[in-house]
């Protein structure tokens, strides 16, 4: 983006974006100011359905802006939090006779009273309008209810009644008492689990993987195993590789279903029961091959395996199960399934795509009939994968892990996937999210997914983010949100326009913030927010008020150019000594992260300048481990991964995570961030320093892993 005149906007569309949360300006990563262009802010805008292109127009959208409010009765959604007095706005004809009450979720009520605040009625589309105040009172418990106002004897109102859900939120997640669930500070390992494949997993890591590495974990004294995020792909070839661009984000990936786990495989009639075996044998061999993982081929032999176990049929008790679970998961499992057979019955059609934004009900209703079959199909599919997960988690805490499976929820969905229509009411049309540049990505980042708009998720009560973390925490005991700061704001970016022309869009980050809290509250659930990169310090105050994790990564806690004294890390984080986002740590240590940018062409600085600023970082990062006396003389790389490990464990946070990749010695990024097929992204498998395959079941008797394990939990009990 070009630096322009403070004058490039005017102030009247300055003064509609600030109305709508859209910034004119901001600091980038260097400090430095930077103007958004007139033609950024107009596009965003009009993707919140707000049009800016003329001076008349920006006139009518200021107005439209301030006199909003005032047209309607109640609030979309009121979000407060528990122990603190709230107050609720009731818009009605002046003078006009209003009572207030609340709802609470199990049908009992609660009478609100009028505050006394006094405003000046407004002229609204030829009537004069008023507001009252009400006191939402301290003491409502925690949960969703609804805010119901009554207007007059029959009220303006169709029924004489407004109504608007209300979300009473933790203020606090309560960290000490988190600390006495973990028993002071606890550490887990971090796998992708797609790459964490055993001798019996069809070429890709499953969820029966995840339970061997549940147990495997809590037998080394683990107490959380953090996974790469399991959402759903597609439903036919080719799937995405990357678990962060999943076409939705409330589902899981059927991919990760081991066929022979389900119970109706053991009733196959032998011959299918042979061909099952057969087409899982024909994938096996994948799982000793170090080269990129082939998902499309993992896919195509699971889906036709799953697709005999589903077509045998269920008992009735089974039947009812499964029944259960999809009226549980109610229409957003439906819509999910509905768009899954449609792109497989439609995907590579000459017909035209049926799911259009304009589709009908009848035209739905008559898809939904025509497909019922695989709508019904797909529906399984979930139920499987759920019993699969609720199993991965019931091992990993009956074998002693007090916190389990912690997920991963990614930052946005697949601009084509089942989100995008489902959830097209509340996604922002011609607008990508991402990243402006910063030190490791020098051009910007374009993730090529649809934000959420903040206005249409108010109007939707929040419903969407509810019901997706709420399903996200089904079978965990923690959940890891990536890039938490886009619960504040997002980088906004117009289609057609680099990474680095975009823009940030503010969010009600109270409000996001108290919804997850509820959920994970409900679930009992621990929150970890990413919370890397360009993120502003009361940010972080605030997180950590509401009792949300941060993290910390080594490589970027730094002081005056120095790795960040372990005394002075933040207590309240999840702390690691890397990241999915680059090499594991022996990679790293010998400069991969250098190597591949400069050979993918990603670097704007000369490669040599580059290379000796790594060299740099790391003799400091040695030097600070020799301080504290990690380091023999002469130390091997073994070593050196073990110190940096010790040296996070020495500091005060809550959490530390270590990567089974650094745990086995592999060298190979999962992700190069600001690639899609230069590099085989997220489709790397488990291996060693010497791209030596290593499967679950090597875990317990490598060394390697042994020794660091050792390492981390000798220094956590000196600590403790």
């Amino acid at each position: 983006m070009t630096e322009q005149s403070n004058d490039a906007l005017s102030a009247d569309l300055r003064r509609l974006a600030a109305a709508h949360g859209v910034a004119s300006d901001f600091w980038d990563f260097h400090g430095d100011r930077r103007e958004v262009s007139p033609a950024t802010v107009r596009a965003v805008l009009a993707a919140m359905g707000v049009s800016a292109d003329t001076p008349e127009n920006v006139a009518a959208a200021l107005d439209e802006a301030d006199l909003a409010p005032w047209r309607r009765t109640l609030p979309p959604c009121v979000v407060v939090r528990s122990g603190t007095a709230g107050s609720v706005a009731v818009h009605v004809p002046d003078g006009a006779e209003v009572r207030a009450r609340v709802v609470l979720d199990g049908g009992a009520a609660r009478t609100l009273t009028q505050q006394d605040d006094w405003v000046e009625p407004r002229d609204v589309d030829g009537k004069r309008i008023g507001r009252a105040s009400f006191e939402i009172p301290d003491d409502l418990p925690l949960g969703w209810h609804e805010i119901v106002a009554e207007v007059g004897d029959v009220g303006a109102l169709a029924d004489g009644r407004a109504r608007a859900p209300l979300a009473v939120t933790p203020a606090t997640l309560e960290l000490p008492e988190l600390r006495d669930q973990l028993g002071g500070r606890a550490w887990g390992l971090m796998a992708q689990l797609y790459s964490v494949r055993s001798a019996r997993s069809w070429g890709i890591g499953d969820f029966a993987d995840l339970t061997e590495l549940t147990g495997l974990a809590g037998e080394v004294g683990a107490d959380f195993l953090l996974i790469n995020p399991v959402h759903a792909a597609e439903p036919s070839p080719p799937v995405t590789p990357s678990p962060y661009l999943p076409v939705t984000r409330r589902f899981v990936s059927p991919l990760y279903i081991r066929p022979e786990e389900i119970r109706e495989a053991a009733y196959l009639p032998n011959t299918q029961r042979t061909l099952l075996e057969w087409a899982a044998e024909s994938v096996q061999q994948m799982n000793l091959d170090s080269g990129p993982l082939d998902r499309d081929a993992a896919w195509q032999e699971k889906k036709s395996a799953l697709e005999t176990i589903y077509a045998a049929g269920r008992s009735r008790s089974r039947q009812r199960e499964l029944d259960r679970f999809r009226a549980e998961h109610g229409q957003g499992l439906e819509d999910f399934a509905l768009w899954c057979a449609v792109k497989e019955t439609y995907g590579d059609d000459e017909r035209p795509w049926p799911l259009t934004e304009d589709a009908t009900p009848a035209a739905l209703t008559a898809l939904r009939r025509e497909l019922a079959d695989r709508v019904n199909f797909h529906c399984w599919l979930q139920w499987i994968a759920d019993e699969q997960l609720a199993r991965a988690q019931r091992i990993a805490r009956a074998s002693g892990m007090r916190v389990g499976v912690m997920q991963d929820l990614a930052v946005g969905v697949h601009p084509a996937g089942a989100d995008s229509w489902s959830m097209r009411h509340v996604l922002a049309r011609g607008i990508c999210v991402g990243a402006p540049p910063d030190m490791y990505n020098q051009q910007g980042q374009n993730w090529s997914q649809p934000p959420w708009r903040p206005d249409a998720l108010a109007e939707a009560g929040y419903a969407p983010l509810r019901d997706l973390v709420r399903t996200v925490l089904r079978h965990a005991g923690a959940i890891r949100v990536d890039h938490i700061i886009g619960l504040f704001r997002l980088w906004w970016i117009p289609d057609g326009a680099g990474a680095d022309e975009g823009t940030y869009v503010t969010y009600d980050h109270e409000a996001m913030v108290g919804v997850l809290a509820l959920e994970a509250h409900l679930a009992g659930a621990v929150v970890i927010g990413e919370d890397l990169g360009t993120v502003e310090p009361w940010v972080r105050d605030y997180l950590s008020e509401r009792g949300v994790l941060g993290t910390s990564v080594l490589w970027f806690e730094q002081a005056d150019g120095r790795p960040l004294p372990a005394e002075d890390y933040r207590e309240l984080v999840l702390a690691t000594v890397t990241t999915h986002d680059l090499p594991p740590t022996a990679g790293y240590l010998a400069e991969e992260h250098v190597d591949l940018r400069e050979r993918l062409g990603l670097l704007t600085e000369p490669a040599a300048q580059v290379r000796l600023a790594a060299r740099v970082e790391r003799e400091r990062m040695l030097d600070a481990m020799r301080e504290r006396f990690l380091l023999p003389s002469d130390p091997t790389e073994r070593q050196i991964v073990e110190a940096l490990h010790r040296y996070i464990a020495q500091t005060p946070s809550v959490l530390v995570g270590v990567s089974l990749a650094d745990a086995v010695g592999e060298r190979r990024a999962q992700n190069q961030p600001g690639t899609d097929t230069e590099y085989p992204n997220w489709k790397i498998p488990l291996a060693d320093g010497g791209e030596q395959v290593v499967l679950v079941e090597d875990l317990p008797g490598n060394a390697r892993f042994a020794s660091l394990v050792t390492a981390i939990t000798h220094e956590l009990a000196e600590r403790a």
